[in-house]
């Protein structure tokens, strides 16, 4: 059922095909619809397209709709091609021509840009939270094992000296990055796109600053042209963002399975986080943090894939940009279980002690002991040539009492300094702001 279109029969293949997966995706913006319907409503009534009495009576039902899908209850009905069609057949079904005046100056294209706005908005609301907790974990085990030795390597090679304090608040730091990055995502998407209708704006004296404010939007995209513009352009920018926090998890994952290989043995879990092989009992398995970075590899391709799709697309609405919400809309539920997944995983982590004693690690102090030259007065470079060849010699001897105290070292992790740029960054999201515009509106 189209409300769009006049009455010529559709082939129901070209019905299938055009409709594509949005039926169900659309369910997870029905909410963001109604909410979006009722300050529109309610804009209409300031600017006299719609009567006191028919606010009231159109508010009152979308508020009845509102609650069906707060139940989980809400269903697009047989035939029916998406969410904005589905609420709007209620309401006639209920009110009549009040109900067929909802769609006054407005399209469904600004119709389903802001439901995305404010699903995204919600949903990076999500993630942050998860994000923190995750963040808090990480500074809490970095503290705990600050100085709790683990061999540094670069090219899978050993090293330097590291700590298991160190790799930890690395990955926080790393958390602090991608808030960064996700919070320019918010800003940017934080923006009433409603108004813009088809995306040349309307001739009715709509009142476009008053839906931004009922709404919660920082905010609106001004001009209507680039409203539209904006769709494509947003996933891709919020896609980079959940990419980010993807590549940080995806890292994690990886060093997790390699220290927990045999040959490295630096930490276990708990054998209820592992699992066995159907032939071999001894085998326990870190599947948790190989999906974890499959998972997270996979949304690294997201922005790639948004990109695909809306490129070299002129300005204005196309078919295309249906299909951006097939992968995109998943992205955040998805990003979410994998933040949680990893977060509950190294609650449960089980450090093993390391000795620097090991011969294998006998050389891990070659670059102290080219310092200790160079403090001496001799070249970096001759230093350097002198340890070498007592390394092929097999007559170096590592130094004692080694300390890296510097900013950011083992011994001077500047986790304070690292907490306290997240909280500076966290206060910038205005989520308090939105939370009570919408308990305002549905109130």
């Amino acid at each position: 059922m189209k409300l769009w279109k006049e009455k010529q029969n559709i082939p129901p293949e070209i019905e299938t095909f055009t409709i594509g997966k949005d039926r169900n995706l659309d369910l997870l913006l029905a909410e963001f619809d109604v909410l979006g319907s009722i300050a529109h409503a309610s804009m209409l009534q300031q600017v006299n397209l719609l009567t006191k009495k028919e606010l009231k009576i159109l508010k009152g039902e979308l508020l009845q709709i509102y609650q069906v899908i707060n139940k989980g209850q809400f269903t697009l009905e047989e035939g029916v091609e998406d969410v904005h069609s589905q609420i709007e057949i209620l309401l006639t079904r209920k009110l009549g021509e009040t109900g067929e005046k909802i769609h006054t100056g407005r399209s469904r294209n600004d119709q389903i840009l802001v439901d995305i706005r404010m699903f995204i908005r919600q949903q990076i609301k999500s993630i942050v939270f998860e994000i923190k907790r995750l963040f808090d974990l990480l500074i809490s085990l970095s503290e705990k094992h600050q100085k709790v030795f683990l061999p540094g390597y670069t090219h899978m090679q050993i090293a330097m000296p590291s700590s298991f304090g160190l790799w930890f608040a690395a990955y926080a730091e790393s958390l602090l990055d991608d808030l960064i990055i996700l919070k320019g995502a918010y800003q940017i998407i934080n923006k009433n796109p409603l108004g813009s209708a088809a995306g040349y704006g309307s001739s009715l004296p709509i009142n476009r600053q008053m839906t931004t404010d009922l709404l919660g939007f920082d905010t609106m995209n001004y001009n209507v042209v680039y409203a539209q513009m904006g769709r494509g352009k947003s996933e891709k920018i919020v896609s980079a963002a959940l990419a980010s926090v993807a590549s940080t998890l995806a890292k994690l994952a990886t060093d997790v399975c390699l220290y927990m290989n045999q040959n490295f043995g630096f930490i276990s879990f708990p054998e209820e986080l592992t699992t066995g092989s159907s032939i071999m009992p001894h085998k326990k398995n870190p599947d948790v943090f190989e999906l974890i970075r499959a998972r997270c590899n996979k949304l690294q391709s997201l922005p790639n894939e948004m990109t695909l799709i809306s490129t070299n697309l002129p300005s204005g609405y196309h078919r295309d940009l249906q299909i951006l919400k097939e992968n995109f809309l998943p992205a955040f539920p998805e990003i979410v279980s994998c933040l949680k997944m990893t977060c509950l995983m190294l609650d449960k982590i089980e450090i093993h002690p390391i000795s620097e004693d090991n011969q294998i690690y006998h050389n891990l102090h070659s670059v102290e002991a080219v310092n200790k030259l160079v403090q001496k007065g001799m070249s970096f470079r001759s230093a350097y040539q002198k340890i070498a060849e007592e390394i092929a010699q097999g007559k170096f001897k590592p130094p004692s009492n080694v300390q890296y105290t510097h900013e950011g070292s083992i011994e001077n992790l500047q986790n304070d300094k690292i907490y306290r740029e997240m909280e500076k960054v966290l206060s910038t999201f205005d989520f308090k702001k939105v939370d009570e515009a919408l308990k305002k509106l549905v109130s």
